[in-house]
């Protein structure tokens, strides 16, 4: 008992008070991935990505496989500058574009005896500097048709307004405090697109044969705890939205701790 406080005093940095992770800043030399492909057909279907970043916190899994008749219309994007990946999401600004590290989207039809199965997840890493949150969609149908978009962001604008480095906008953005106003305006780039950081999220709208079912968490030691599952096995249609948003201010956390003389 006392080895395991121990041990989580030392992963909360001591006893004495600290900063919840604040946005990531995009690297210089940024990279980006692009992927987009339609596909029609019947037979061996087996696809996969995978993306893992620790300068951006992100994880991402993406796999099925099945043997049947499939129409599939699907793009990934990945920037390390968020700027540059410019998206509609309808719950993210209002529907307006805005700035994100990976945009995933997927449109698709598939019927076949053999059942399809697969799934996603996407996880924003808290040991790299995310907010420990996850989402995941599993699946194994004989029928299915789907529309989904998944969402990740976690950096600053790689070129945030008024010429503020993104390296001193952290400290912006801890003096703006409660100012939401102020905020919004410091994560805008500078070529006015909306950076919502902190951000990960998955909108799904599907109608299926078999069963389909989500997962999701947030957690961080001590102070949160959210989980949400939901499995249907069946014919159902289905449409929902998941999505954890930070604010990117940096904040005070007391430690459990705190006051106590080691």
């Amino acid at each position: 008992m006392i080895v395991a406080f121990v041990l989580a005093v030392a992963l909360l940095g001591g006893c004495g008070t600290v900063l919840a992770n604040p946005p990531l800043v995009p690297p210089v030399q940024y990279e980006q991935f692009c992927e987009n492909q339609k596909v029609s057909g019947s037979g061996v279907i087996d696809v996969s990505t995978s993306i893992i970043d620790k300068k951006l916190a992100l994880e991402y899994y993406n796999t099925m496989a099945g043997d049947g008749d499939l129409e599939l219309d699907s793009e990934h994007a990945y920037s390390q500058d968020p700027d540059k990946l410019k998206r509609n999401v309808t719950s993210v600004n209002g529907g307006d574009k805005a700035g994100f590290n990976l945009y995933e989207t997927t449109k698709m039809t598939y019927a076949g005896v053999t059942p399809l199965t697969g799934g996603k997840y996407l996880h924003s890493k808290a040991f790299y500097g995310g907010i420990g949150a996850d989402v995941q969609e599993m699946f194994s149908v004989n029928e299915m048709e789907k529309d989904e978009t998944a969402f990740f962001a976690s950096t600053t604008p790689y070129e945030p307004k008024d010429n503020v480095s993104p390296e001193n906008l952290i400290k912006k953005l801890k003096d703006a405090k409660r100012d939401t106003e102020e905020v919004d305006k410091l994560m805008h780039a500078k070529n006015d697109i909306y950076i919502p950081s902190h951000l990960i999220g998955l909108e799904s709208k599907n109608s299926f044969n078999g069963t389909w079912g989500t997962d999701a968490t947030w957690h961080k030691i001590f102070y949160k705890d959210i989980k949400a599952h939901e499995m249907f096995t069946g014919v159902f249609e289905a449409e929902k939205t998941i999505k954890f948003h930070e604010n990117p201010v940096p904040d005070k956390i007391n430690v459990p701790c705190e006051g106590i003389d080691c």
